[in-house]
Parts: C-alpha cells; structure tokens; sequence
C-alpha cells in the first residue's frame, strides 16, 4: 500500500492508444508500452521508459501488470438494475423483458426502491473501477420527476466519486405530446440529455423532427436507442443521421444498439454509414444484452450475435463505443457493472482481437469523449492520477481471468474494491409486488 503524495508506479505496462502527452515507443506486439509513472500530489507528473533504476521517492513494482484509466460507463439502465428474483424474464424474449419491466414499474418504483438500487449499481461499479456513468431513466409520466429527483440526489452523494450523467427514455412518440415537451423541460431543468427509443412507424420522421427541434431550442445532447432487432427493414438510425444533418445540429449525438445495421445489404449498410459519420454519430454497441435477448425462440439455438457493424463503423472513422446496458433485470438476467467485463465480452462477441490496442479506448476513452468529459479516460502528464491496476501482464492474460484482484487507484489513492453483497437488497426484492 503507497501511502506518500509522491511514489511512482513501476514496470507497468499501458496500452500506447491510452497515453496522453508523452512519447513512448510500445515494447510488445500488442502496443503495449513498458513505462514507469510518477504521481505527486494526486496528479501523474512524468510517464517515462521503465528504467530498473530505483527512484528516490516510494514506488509500487507492478511487474508488467496492465494499467487502465478508469472505465467510462456510458449505457445503462440503473434505475431497473437487480429486479431479476421478483420479476424474471423467463422466456428471454424482448416482449416478455418489456412487460416485466413494466409491470415492476407501476408496482414498486418508489423513491427509494429506485435509489437503494441505484445505489447499489454505483457501488459496483465505482469498486470495479468506474468514475462516470450514463444512465437511461424511464421516463414516461409521473415517473419522470421520481427518478429524475432521486438521480439528482445520488448525482450529489457520489459528487466526488463519480460523475453521473441520465438521459430521458421514452418511445419517441412521447415527444409529439404536451408532456412529452414538459418532459424535455425536466431535462433541461436537470442538465442532462434528451433520449428515447426510435421506432419505424408512419410517424418516425415527424416524431425525429420534434425531438431535434426540442433538443436545439434547449441546446440539449441527443441520446437514442434504435434498431435494437434484427429486422433488416428498421432504419431509424439512417434516419437520425439524415434528421441531424438537416438540422445541422451541433451538440453531442449518440445511438446505442444499432443492431439491425449488421444484417442489411451492403449498399444500405454503406449509406448509412456515410450519413452517420457525416452527421457525427457516436455508436454505442451493447453486445451482452443483445446476444441475450435476440434471436430468442423457444428450442432454438441461435444464429445472430445482436451487435452493430462495429467493425465497418470504425473503419470509416466513427466513434465506437461498448457499454453495460442492463444488469440483472428482464433484459439481461447477468452483469455486474464492470467495464472488463463488457470489454472481455465484447473481445469475444465481436471478434474484436488482434490488434487489442484498437479497441481497448472503446471503455474509456471513447466514452469520455462523447459524455463531454475530456479529462477522463486517459494516461498523461497533468491527469489525476485515476487508474485500474490489474496482475495480468498481457491483454491474453487480461481476457482469461475475472481480474477480480485488480486495484483501483483514485487520486493516487488505492481505495476499496469490496463488491456490496446482495443481500442488502432482499428487503425490497423479496417482499415488493413481483
């Protein structure tokens, strides 16, 4: 345990696409680069070549282990996280996943069932070695101003832990009501980004044009879920790129899921890739959720992985970006808010090895970007000194093990990474309407 203002981090190793402000030739074939970090005051001062030299200041010999900065969770759903023991989605279909969802809603989301497990997902994650989080809130409603309050006062607890940031979630039609623009002045009100969940339907454009038009009278960011099937027909992310550039709209763009992308013709794919980067979309893929709610039929193995063309994406220079999505709730029946492990998943699913280097910014420092949070997600001289530390030395290493040993380092400080136990939730799983 470092216990000093200034001690240097030794013989560690750090992806090259996460260094910041310095030079450094990486030594493995994976850009892996081999470097010693000075720390003083809670801030890196120095990032140079390992040297076996021994600083005078204390030092931490890290053995080769590879260093993050700390993950950027930029797509969940806490205000429904760990419900899963009173209302399971027992076929795995996303209509079932929707109704329970639903029902849970309407029979036990008070104020603080929805803050004690919100709580509860921020404690995971924040010993896992998250710092900031994007949350979508169901929003329809009276519900609004409930989970908007309680995001606000957790927003506040976690002020010098971790930076929280929600995004209203309604259907897009919503937008087309009276309270749809009341909602959008809650938003507002609470400084946070305007979402929802795009559908095709007759009214998908005029439903697009209201919610740009609410976002750039408020200056808002934008925020949506789209195309999250495999129907080759859905199109809604074409449509917001077209929507956004004849906006010409300037403030922050995200669309998560984007599934249905992967499964139309290459000219359709090929367009609307196009449109996207022209209209600076970031996608955000969340491939645990969608391997496990699509393709879903009864005595069927399934075919389709449920993730966006990720790969195409990226090649044409769009931001690309993994996250969480559920955890432990009818949409997906796992998860633990832990940033290795969508980035592990996401190895997999995706087939997103080798070269690790390109993909490994996708949990950080991606995200930072597109939550407008440039400080964050990255190794350089003049950051806080915010890191994960992990044993594994290599990134096969890093992908075969939970890594449940890691440490995490906040403002040059090692803190706890004791995981909340479950029970602490058993009061309001057990004895709440199901």
């Amino acid at each position: 345990m470092i216990d000093h203002d200034h001690f240097w981090l030794k013989n560690a190793h750090i992806p090259l696409c996460l260094l910041e402000n310095v030079v450094i030739k990486p030594q493995t074939r994976e850009q892996l680069c081999h470097v010693d970090v000075e720390i003083n005051q809670d801030k890196i001062v120095s990032i140079i070549p390992h040297t076996s030299n021994l600083p005078d200041a204390p030092y931490m010999d890290i053995r080769k282990g590879i260093i993050f900065p700390c993950f950027i969770d930029s797509h969940t759903h806490l205000d429904k996280g760990h419900i899963w023991e009173r209302s399971p989605n027992l076929s795995g279909t996303f209509e079932e996943a929707l109704n329970k969802a639903k029902k849970d809603a309407k029979n036990n989301w008070k104020p603080e069932d929805i803050h004690r497990r919100m709580d509860f997902g921020l404690q995971c994650s924040y010993a896992q070695g998250t710092i900031a989080i994007r949350t979508h809130l169901d929003a329809f409603g009276e519900q609004a101003s409930i989970s908007f309050d309680v995001f606000q006062q957790l927003k506040d607890k976690w002020h010098n832990k971790l930076i929280l940031q929600a995004v209203s979630l309604v259907s897009l039609d919503y937008f087309l009501t009276e309270e749809g623009e009341k909602l959008a002045d809650l938003v507002a009100k609470h400084g946070q980004i305007l979402g929802g969940v795009a559908y095709m339907n007759p009214k998908i454009d005029q439903e697009l044009e209201r919610v740009f038009t609410l976002a750039k009278e408020r200056n808002l960011d934008l925020d949506f879920h789209a195309d999250e099937t495999l129907d080759t027909d859905s199109i809604c992310l074409k449509k917001i790129a077209e929507t956004a550039i004849k906006h010409q709209f300037k403030n922050k763009i995200t669309s998560g899921h984007c599934c249905s992308l992967s499964q139309q013709n290459r000219e359709l794919a090929k367009e609307t890739i196009k449109l996207v980067k022209e209209a600076n979309i970031t996608i955000i893929s969340l491939p645990m959720c969608n391997l496990y709610l699509q393709d879903r039929t009864p005595e069927n193995t399934p075919r389709w992985r449920g993730v966006t063309d990720v790969h195409q994406l990226k090649k044409q220079g769009i931001p690309v970006a993994f996250a969480s999505d559920n955890c432990r709730d009818p949409f997906y029946g796992f998860g633990n808010h832990d940033g290795l492990e969508v980035l592990k998943e996401s190895v997999r699913i995706c087939h997103l090895d080798t070269n690790y280097d390109d993909w490994v910014g996708t949990v950080n420092k991606i995200p930072a970007q597109l939550m407008n949070l440039p400080h964050l997600g990255r190794i350089g001289v003049g950051l806080n000194a915010d890191f994960i530390i992990f044993k594994a030395r290599y990134f096969s290493e890093l992908f075969s093990r939970p890594q449940s040993d890691r440490q995490v380092m906040r403002k040059g400080k090692l803190i706890d990474t004791t995981l909340p136990d479950y029970s602490e939730l058993d009061d309001l799983i057990f004895s709440y309407q199901s």
